[in-house]
């Protein structure tokens, strides 16, 4: 018996086959064919010729059918599917430097979300002033303000993939409060929400929080469920890098339950871990206390990386005291004799009220520097900090105060803090979607100033490649809905994630035999292989698995754009 989703594919698709054999002689933009298609829902995959006109897709139709178009691609033995969806893209600054995005439309991606926290607005003055001193290699003007304003400057320059955002709620508090450890007054917390509607009516998709860095950090549950109602106002949701995501992983998911049970909008946490070895039971229980949420009726999913070790700086190994007040004020601190023998006390104990990365590894040889700012620290690139602190005669300690006030910055670092086995396990969770957290680059010019997580390069072809193909976490039409039709339903993306009559013509062909990652720590900036095309708003970018140097990417507006007027797009 046909289940009644598939009951109503097979119709849709009868009726796109008679509306569209009287016109067989209509010349469409593009038709795919011979492709198996994949729409994006779960269901099965079909074998249907996918056409588009301008930027989207007009018709499905049988294959052999005597159709034209401007432009025909052979799919045969591929599959073809719905642009995908990078729900946690961190391409702010470098799309800004290099519009292509290439690491991320090698692997198919065509939508780059962004907003962990800190948004690309809104901005005052003295934020944009501190954001020019840091930074690094990539190197731009600031000529916008707010949230919105940063989005349409991309469209502007021309950029390859589709964005959109968050408005990070770190950057809400700094507009306000500045970085101290303070708490708003009902004054402050009004403005802070009126930031937060503002950006939603500019397009946001909701409130992004990362809650375990200074100064968001200090931010107390009631400033978190207050902003997050106000995007809550006009439909947006919550998205958090929780507070803890190791000795106090369950607690930080419950306040992160908390605020979709107090909205009744969407809260995902970001890139679900158990860090440190210790905490690794605790990931089988936080997928027990998401999955009672949901069946309460709560919407509470989450988004991970295809990778045992995270990137951050290396300030995340330092109390977040020491760092409230910003990035001068800290490194201020670093140099007094007294303050730095407090410091490096903590940074030795797990024993405290915040999360001690570097200590969840279990071992310095499992602290990879892979950026600076300095020209004379970059050879140390690659290095651990074992490594670096037996080179410079320091203790580990020592050694990392000093990088980072010779850097002048957080220093780029790769943390290993997860099992192989539960980053299988939060992959097959049904409502588990896909971030990379990192940029969106090439292998060539300014990117090769610093290194980075290979994730940049592999995490969408390493998740197909090895965790679908390889190890058969789930079937493919299942892991494609990961990608596309899932975060566009959760983030209420209208008419994209999909692959149907009246979507937006973002489309991936796609080999799932040979789809593969190859970027290591070691050689981070590989290139994946097995996409072979890609098309964003209709416009080709990716062609026999090459840039075509298209840079047609729109701006995705989330429900409370003041532009929309269209009802909500179902969910699909």
């Amino acid at each position: 018996m046909q289940r009644p989703a598939t009951v109503l594919a097979t119709f849709a698709l009868m009726v796109c086959v008679t509306m569209s054999s009287h016109a067989a002689d209509e010349r469409y933009d593009l038709l795919i064919r011979n492709g198996m298609v994949h729409d994006g829902s779960g269901a099965a995959p079909r074998q249907v010729d996918v056409a588009v006109r301008g930027d989207r897709i007009v018709a499905l139709l049988l294959p052999g059918s005597d159709a034209t178009a401007v432009q025909t691609v052979d799919a045969a033995g591929r599959a073809v599917a719905p642009g995908f969806i990078n729900v946690l893209s961190w391409a702010t600054e470098s799309l800004i430097v290099d519009g292509r995005g290439i690491s991320d439309t090698k692997q198919g991606v065509t939508l780059e979300i962004f907003g962990e926290g800190w948004s690309m607005g809104p901005l005052n003055s003295k934020m944009k002033a501190d954001s020019l001193k840091q930074q690094g290699d990539l190197k731009y003007p600031i000529e916008w303000s707010t949230l919105g304003g940063y989005l349409e400057h991309l469209e502007r320059r021309g950029i390859t993939p589709n964005v959109a955002s968050f408005v990070g709620a770190t950057s809400v508090r700094i507009h306000e409060l500045g970085e101290g450890d303070v708490d708003p007054d009902p004054q402050q917390l009004a403005r802070m929400q009126e930031l937060v509607r503002e950006a939603m009516r500019e397009g946001a998709l909701g409130v992004g929080a990362s809650l375990i860095y200074p100064p968001a950090f200090f931010a107390e549950p009631p400033e978190l469920v207050a902003l997050a109602q106000a995007a809550a106002e006009s439909g947006g949701g919550y998205i958090a890098h929780m507070r803890s995501e190791a000795d106090r992983f369950l607690e930080a998911l419950d306040e992160t339950i908390a605020i979709a049970r107090a909205t009744g909008q969407r809260a995902e946490a970001y890139h679900l871990k158990a860090a440190g070895e210790r905490n690794w039971p605790k990931m089988a229980q936080a997928i027990e206390r998401i999955n009672a949420a949901r069946a309460e009726g709560l919407q509470v999913s989450a988004d991970m990386y295809a990778y045992t070790a995270g990137a951050t700086g290396l300030t995340a190994g330092l109390p977040p005291w020491v760092q409230a007040g910003g990035h001068e004020a800290m490194v201020a601190r670093l140099k007094e004799p007294e303050t730095r023998r407090r410091v490096i006390a903590e940074m030795k104990s797990l024993d405290n009220a915040w999360e001690n990365i570097r200590l969840l590894t279990g071992s310095n040889e499992r602290v990879l520097l892979i950026g600076f700012k300095s020209d004379k620290l970059k050879p140390l690139t690659g290095k651990s900090l074992a490594e670096v602190a037996r080179q410079r005669g320091t203790s580990p300690e020592d050694t990392m105060l000093d990088l980072i006030i010779e850097d002048d910055s957080s220093v780029g670092t790769a943390y290993f803090l997860m099992s192989e086995t539960n980053v299988e396990l939060g992959l097959k969770q049904p409502w588990t979607s896909l971030g990379s957290d990192a940029e969106s680059s090439a292998a060539e010019g300014v990117f090769l100033e610093s290194s980075t997580h290979p994730r940049a390069y592999g995490n969408f072809a390493r998740f197909l490649g090895h965790y679908v193909r390889d190890r058969k976490l789930m079937p493919l039409e299942e892991a494609i809905h990961r990608l596309t039709g899932l975060p566009a339903s959760n983030w209420k993306l209208k008419d994209r994630g999909c692959l149907e009559v009246g979507c937006h013509a973002d489309i991936v062909v796609f080999d799932p035999a040979t789809i593969a990652d190859h970027a290591t720590f070691e050689a981070p900036r590989r290139y994946a292989t097995g996409v072979d095309e890609v098309f964003v708003n209709g416009v080709q970018v990716l062609r026999g698995g090459e840039h075509t140097g298209a840079k047609p990417g729109r701006v995705v507006r989330g429900p409370g754009w003041r532009g929309n007027t269209a009802k909500p797009a179902p969910a699909r």
